[in-house]
């Protein structure tokens, strides 16, 4: 099996260009159960009945993937969406293709078709990785290559279950991204992370700055920025300045202007510094 799914997504769900109109049989839309390990939750009501409407003018286009049983019905490997729209367009049968597949296959292809399609919440992509993870041993490289992604986001979306319930709640009702919850996640405890949400929202910050307010929180100082160095003119003119007031000077310029800072370390360097300008004036 894990051979055959390593092929990608047309191992077991091929294009439709490959299906032979022998191959496709027609399965009453009652006999047919859901996929046990959809990882995708949630489908948006609007997109369904769109999809519905098209149906009823046109039918079911591409036929549903399905595996026999429990008993003389069918599961679905994929097509949920098609399955529920021919449910509201009032169809009493679909073209389906017959499959063989496991449990694992059922999860992995259900993960992937959504994966693909960008049909998965953040949340719902890290339930599914991480039952792929602990039901069926994949380690987060095997689920990377799996689904096209790499390892280091395969580990950081898992990582979204250890947020705190609120922030949870705050990222699948799509108030806060899956950057701000990665940020938030480096704070330690459900308080912690949750005091953190409340000022992104209230406050409106983007990931850049949930990342720094999570740095001040965790009580690391802001990277003060890298000086450039002078230009050798600049350096020139300052070293110049120097040699003639007798103080350090510092010198500023851009193609708009710029400052002069002149140093002095006691009273009487002051006078003296205060003379030399009197007098060159």
């Amino acid at each position: 099996m894990a051979s055959r799914l390593g092929k990608g997504l047309d191992a077991l769900i091929p294009r439709e260009s490959e299906i032979a109109a022998s191959d496709v049989h027609q399965a009453a839309v009652e006999n047919i159960r859901p996929n046990p390990h959809q990882p995708r939750s949630v489908f948006q009501p609007e997109q369904l009945q769109e999809l519905a409407e098209s149906i009823r003018v046109h039918g079911v286009i591409q036929p549903l993937i399905v595996k026999r049983g429990p008993g003389d019905g069918y599961t679905l490997i994929a097509g949920e969406r098609r399955w529920q729209a021919a449910k509201l367009a009032g169809l009493t049968h679909v073209p389906v293709v017959l499959r063989e597949a496991d449990d694992q296959a059922l999860m992995e292809l259900a993960l992937i078709e959504n994966v693909q399609r960008a049909d998965l919440s953040p949340l719902e992509a890290a339930e599914a990785y991480q039952q792929l993870h602990k039901d069926f041993g994949l380690s987060h490289e095997l689920i990377a290559q799996r689904v096209g992604k790499s390892r280091v986001a395969i580990t950081n979306t898992i990582g979204l279950l250890e947020l705190s319930a609120a922030v949870k709640q705050a990222l699948a009702a799509g108030r806060i991204s899956e950057g701000h919850g990665r940020a938030l996640k480096a704070l330690d405890g459900d308080k912690a992370q949750n005091a953190a949400l409340a000022t992104v929202l209230d406050q409106n910050l983007n990931v850049r700055q949930a990342e720094e307010l999570v740095r001040k929180l965790k009580g690391h100082k802001p990277v003060a920025p890298v000086k450039r160095a002078p230009s050798a003119d600049v350096s020139a003119l300052q070293a110049e300045l120097r040699d003639a007031l007798g103080t350090k000077v510092s010198l500023q310029h851009s193609g708009k202007g710029g400052k002069i800072t002149l140093f002095y370390y006691s009273d009487e360097e002051l006078d003296a510094l205060i003379a030399r300008l009197l007098q060159a004036k």
